[in-house]
Parts: structure tokens; C-alpha cells; sequence
């Protein structure tokens, strides 16, 4: 195929340049002066869409996605696919496939999980919104980038599936890493309570695979100073878009609303910017109840 790929960052540049390396021509652009082994710079978003087949987005937010969206879908030949794997707002993603609709071209919005260790590996699992049309197009490329694709239903499907999980994984933390921080204060081994937990009713993925407290489980950011493997941040910004979806929707998400409060306070006012979502234990280790 003949690939657009708009967003060549530390997600967007190995997911293209394994597209590259699969065979299929890939036509790139960023606004940093980047360059992406197998992939040929184009000058603008628009130019890199001309002509293409499958035009990818791997974009910061659902605005930015609008703006390229305006830029993009009148360079696209009739019957192209647009494949958003940004993480934005679902109002966001149905406004771009109704106009690509309107353009007779085909969307599908795709976010990702995997990180950047998944982009590099080509082992990221992609939720998928879209007609079944739109994601049969795109489902030879997710096969290359990743190791699954999920079609989630129509457009936005696929970011409220990202949305929904990443507010369970958000709040889930806070609770494993409140967990350890009371364990510790009752003089409980973090090693027992791990050994208990993982295999008893508390057992998570945040627990079991991506343990918050240093050596104990599998090697897990909290082994390396709690450099990100998910930052904070971006933590943030996905519990902002579950409460976004979550007024939009009139859904009541008490957990969801405190788990994004926790996470602004800490990243905005307490250093977690650069951390990793799990260095909210030794945030909890400082505090107490007053």
C-alpha cells in the first residue's frame, strides 16, 4: 500500500517505520525535522496524504486531530481510509468520521496500548471504531504494527474502549498503591502482601504485572526510579477524557472523577511530571490522613 503517516513522534516513528519495513510505502510528516529509517519526508500533512491508500494519525489531542483532519481529507483520493490512532476525545473522533463520510472516504479511530516499547516491537493491541468496510482496509496494517486489533463497533468505539479501560487502570493503581502504602504503616512485608494479593481476590494488572513497589513481582517501572514506561501525564490525560466522554454521556463516575483529581494534584503539584503513573506510592508513603 501507499501510506500517509502524519505524526512520526516516539509512537507514530516506529509504528511507520515498521509499516517501511513490511514493504509498503510509506510517505511521512511531522512538525519536528525527524527522520524514520524506510520512510520519505513529505513537506506537508496534505502531501503526504496525496495519493495514499491508508493515511495514519498519531496525533497529541482531539483539536490537533481536527486541524489535520481539515488539512488531510481534501488531499485524499476518493475511497481512502483515515486511521486515527491518537488518543483524543470521542466527540473529536465522531466529528472526523462524519467528514470523512461527507468525502466518501472511509475512518476508523484506532487508538493503541502497548506503549512505546509496543510501537518499537510492533506488539500493540488497537481498539477500533469504524464500518466493518473501514476496518478490513486497516487490518492488514494493524496486523503489522501490533498483535491485536479489536473492532469495537462504529466511529468512537474505539476511543471509549481506550477511555473506559485506561479509567480502570487509573483507578486501579491509586487503590493498589494506597494498598501497599497502609500495609507498610501496618508493618506488613511488601513481599507477603504481594504474595497474598496476586493470588487472592485483590489480584489486578497493576498488581500482578506492573507492581508500584520496588522489587517485588515482575520487573516493573518501580524497579528503575519510576521512569515512565506510562507517564503520569498522559495517565492524566486519559482520565480527563473519561470524564469528558463522562459528562458528555450524563455517566456517573465517582471513581473516575476522584482518580483524574488525584492525578492532577499529583502531576501538576506535587513533581509527578516525568514519572511514571505508578510513583503514586512513594507519593502515598509521605502522606498521612491529616
Amino acid at each position: 500500500m501507499k501510506i500517509g503517516f502524519i505524526g512520526l513522534g516516539n509512537m507514530g516513528g516506529p509504528m511507520a517505520a515498521n509499516l517501511a519495513k513490511e514493504g509498503h510505502e510509506v510517505l511521512g510528516f511531522d512538525m519536528a525535522d525527524v527522520s524514520i529509517e524506510g520512510v520519505t519526508m513529505a513537506g506537508s500533512a496534505a502531501a503526504a496524504a496525496t495519493g495514499a491508500d491508508v493515511v495514519i494519525t498519531m496525533l497529541p489531542n482531539g483539536q490537533i486531530l481536527r486541524a489535520v483532519a481539515n488539512d488531510v481529507l481534501p488531499a485524499m483520493q476518493s475511497g481512502a481510509t483515515l486511521v486515527d490512532c491518537s488518543t483524543v476525545d470521542v466527540d473529536s473522533a465522531r466529528a472526523v468520521a462524519e467528514q470523512a463520510a461527507a468525502s466518501d472516504l472511509l475512518f476508523v479511530d484506532a487508538p493503541v496500548s502497548g506503549g512505546i516499547g509496543g510501537a518499537a516491537g510492533g506488539t500493540l493491541t488497537f481498539m477500533a471504531g469504524g464500518s466493518s468496510e473501514a476496518f478490513a482496509k486497516a487490518e492488514p496494517l494493524f496486523d503489522i504494527m501490533g498483535q491485536k486489533a479489536v473492532h469495537c463497533g462504529e466511529a468512537g468505539a474505539g476511543q471509549a474502549a481506550k477511555i473506559c479501560n485506561n479509567m480502570i487502570l487509573g483507578v486501579t493503581m491509586i487503590a493498589t498503591c494506597e494498598a501497599f502504602a497502609l500495609a507498610d504503616k501496618l508493618g506488613l512485608d511488601r513481599q507477603k502482601m504481594f504474595d497474598v494479593v496476586s493470588t487472592s481476590s485483590g489480584y489486578s494488572w497493576t498488581m500482578n504485572a506492573y507492581c508500584p513497589a520496588p522489587g517485588v513481582g515482575p520487573q516493573s517501572p518501580a524497579d528503575n526510579d519510576y521512569t515512565p514506561g506510562f507517564a503520569a501525564e498522559l495517565m492524566l490525560k486519559d482520565l480527563r477524557l473519561s470524564q469528558q466522554a463522562a459528562v458528555s454521556a450524563d455517566a456517573d463516575t465517582p471513581m473516575g472523577e476522584l482518580a483524574q483529581a488525584l492525578y492532577t494534584q499529583f502531576v501538576e503539584n506535587e513533581d509527578g511530571t516525568g514519572m511514571d503513573f505508578s510513583a503514586m506510592l512513594p507519593r502515598f508513603e509521605k502522606r498521612t490522613r491529616g
